[in-house]
C-alpha cells in the first residue's frame, strides 16, 4: 500500500505550503503498541511527576507563542493580531487543569469502617486517541491532553492536515518538558478508513473527537462494537443569541459582531443566530452595520486585519450559499458600505462579513451550521418566541441572552436547551465550567474537574486489617 501524501492549502494564497505522509500498514499496528508499552510505564509515575512535566510543557509552548502564531496564521489563516491569544489561553486554560488535579486526582474515602480501610481511586484509563480540528488547534487540543497526560494515560495526536504543525509543536513541547518517549505519539491522515482502523484498535481506551457531526458520528459508528472503549464527542453548534428591548444598543452591537465573525465566524460556539425583539429590531440592525463599518476584510499578516480568509474553497462556497438561499428566500443584505468587504486580496478564500435582515427558519442559514461571517437578525415579539426558536435547533452547544434585567436573563436561560448558557456574554469557554454539549453538539464533557472523568476508570479498594 502506497503512503499518502497529505498537501496543506494556505487559505491566504490557494498554494501549496506543507506535506506531511500519512500512515503506512505497519504504522497502524505500531502506533497502538507503542502508546501501550509507554503507558504501562506511564502510568506508574507519581502524579508530582506529571505535573511538573505538564507545567513545564505549558511555560515552554508560552515562550514560543510568537512562533506558534505564525504558524496558525499561514495554515489556517487567523490574522496575526489575535493569532498569538489562542496560546495563551491554551496555556492559561492548561494552568487551571494542573492547578485543580491535584483534588480531581485524589483517592475518594468511603465511609468508615472499623477494621477496614476503604476508598475510591482514579486510575489511568489506558491509550487516548485525540482527533482534534484546525480551526483553534491548541486550544481544543489542551482541553484534553492536559487531564490525559496528568491522569497518567498515553497519548495518540491526529491534527488537521491543514494545521499539521500544531500537534508537532505539542509533542515537541512536552518531550523538551521531560515526558517519556511514547507516551505522546503524533501522525497524519486523510484517510477515514485508516481513522476508523485505529479507532477500532483493542488497545485504544478512549477516543476524543473534536469536528462535525457527520465526522463524528462515523468515530462512533467504528467503535461501537466494543464495550470498553469510550468516545468523546465535540461537534457543531448553531448558538443563538436573544437581545432584549432593554439593552444599550452600541455595546450589544459589539458583542454580537465579535462571538458571529471572529476567526471569520469558524468556531463551534460562534454567535450564528440573533432573535431581536421587535422594539429594537431596526435599531439594532443600524448598531450592527455601524459596528461592521469600522471592521477590515484582508491580508492576515496586517496587523490592522480583523477578519481573514475563511479555511477553504469549498468553506466559502457553502457560506455563500446559505447568504444565496437566505436572499433568494426574502431576505435583506443589510451589509453596510465598506472598502475592504469590496475587494479583498484576490487570490485568498475571502468572505466578506455580512448582516442578513428578514430571515426566518426557513432559510439554511437559522437551521445549519454556516461556520462564516454571517449576522443573521430574525424579529421576535416576546421573549416566549424567542426562547422557543433558540431551542428550534438539533444543536445545543451555547446560548447568550442581553438584557439589562439580568434576573430576567437568568430565569430565561434555564429554559434554554444548551450545554452552556450565557447573560450578556458569549463565546466564552470557562475552564472551570464544564463544557459539554447538548443535542447533536456533543456527548461527553471537557474542562472543568469534570473533564478528568473521561480519562479515568474508577476502582475502588477494600482492605481489611487481618484477623489475629
Amino acid at each position: 500500500m502506497s503512503v499518502e501524501t497529505l498537501t496543506t492549502i494556505s487559505p491566504v494564497t490557494n498554494k501549496p505550503i506543507l506535506t506531511r505522509n500519512g500512515l503506512s500498514d505497519v504504522d497502524l499496528k505500531t502506533i497502538p503498541d507503542t502508546a501501550t508499552r509507554a503507558f504501562d510505564s506511564f502510568r506508574r509515575t507519581k502524579l508530582s511527576e506529571r505535573q511538573a512535566i505538564v507545567k513545564k510543557a505549558l511555560k515552554l509552548l508560552d515562550d514560543r507563542k510568537d512562533e506558534l502564531a505564525k504558524e496558525i496564521t499561514e495554515q489556517m489563516g487567523r490574522p496575526i493580531a489575535y493569532a498569538a491569544k489562542e496560546v495563551t489561553t491554551a496555556v492559561m486554560r492548561g494552568n487551571y487543569l494542573l492547578k485543580i488535579s491535584d483534588d480531581v486526582l485524589s483517592d475518594t474515602e468511603g465511609d468508615a469502617e472499623k477494621g477496614f480501610r476503604r476508598y475510591i481511586r482514579k486510575v489511568p484509563l489506558g491509550p487516548v486517541l485525540i482527533l482534534f480540528p484546525w480551526n483553534y488547534p491548541y486550544l481544543t487540543l489542551v482541553n484534553s491532553i492536559v487531564p490525559a497526560l496528568l491522569a497518567g494515560d498515553s497519548v495518540i495526536l491526529k491534527p488537521s492536515p491543514q494545521t499539521p504543525t500544531s500537534a508537532e509543536q505539542i509533542q515537541r513541547a512536552f518531550a523538551d518538558a521531560g515526558l517519556p518517549e511514547g507516551v505522546v505519539q503524533v501522525f497524519h491522515s486523510g484517510s477515514s478508513v485508516q481513522i476508523e482502523a485505529l479507532a477500532r484498535s483493542s488497545q485504544i481506551q478512549l477516543i476524543c473527537f473534536t469536528g462535525s457531526v457527520a465526522n463524528g458520528l462515523s468515530v462512533q459508528h467504528a467503535a461501537s462494537d466494543r464495550i470498553g472503549v469510550r468516545v468523546g464527542l465535540e461537534l457543531g453548534g448553531k448558538d443563538p443569541a436573544y437581545i432584549r428591548p432593554d439593552v444599550d444598543l452600541k455595546w450589544a452591537a459589539e458583542e454580537i459582531v465579535d462571538g458571529a465573525i471572529f476567526n471569520s465566524g469558524q468556531s463551534c460556539c460562534s454567535v450564528e443566530r440573533v432573535y431581536v425583539h421587535e422594539q429594537i429590531y431596526n435599531d439594532f440592525a443600524s448598531a450592527v452595520q455601524d459596528v461592521l463599518k469600522g471592521y477590515r476584510l484582508g491580508d492576515p499578516f496586517d496587523s490592522k486585519t480583523h477578519v481573514g480568509p475563511v479555511i477553504s474553497k469549498r468553506s466559502a462556497e457553502a457560506i455563500k450559499s446559505h447568504i444565496k438561499d437566505a436572499l433568494d428566500k426574502g431576505a435583506t443584505d443589510a451589509t453596510p458600505d465598506n472598502d475592504s468587504f469590496k475587494s479583498p486580496p484576490a487570490d485568498g478564500n475571502y468572505v466578506a462579513p455580512t448582516l442578513l435582515t428578514n430571515v426566518n427558519h426557513n432559510m439554511d442559514v437559522m437551521t445549519e451550521e454556516t461556520f462564516g461571517p454571517v449576522i443573521p437578525l430574525m424579529k421576535v415579539k416576546d421573549d416566549a418566541q424567542a426562547i422557543k426558536l433558540m431551542n428550534d435547533s438539533q444543536f445545543g452547544l451555547t446560548a447568550s441572552i442581553w438584557t439589562k434585567d439580568v434576573e430576567k436573563g437568568h430565569e430565561l436561560i434555564d429554559d434554554v436547551e444548551a450545554g452552556t448558557v450565557f447573560v450578556n456574554r458569549c463565546d466564552y469557554p470557562s475552564p472551570d465550567l464544564a463544557w459539554v454539549g447538548w443535542k447533536d453538539s456533543g456527548r461527553g464533557q471537557t474542562l472543568s474537574k469534570y473533564g478528568f472523568d473521561q480519562f479515568v476508570k474508577l476502582k475502588s479498594y477494600h482492605v481489611k486489617d487481618y484477623p489475629k
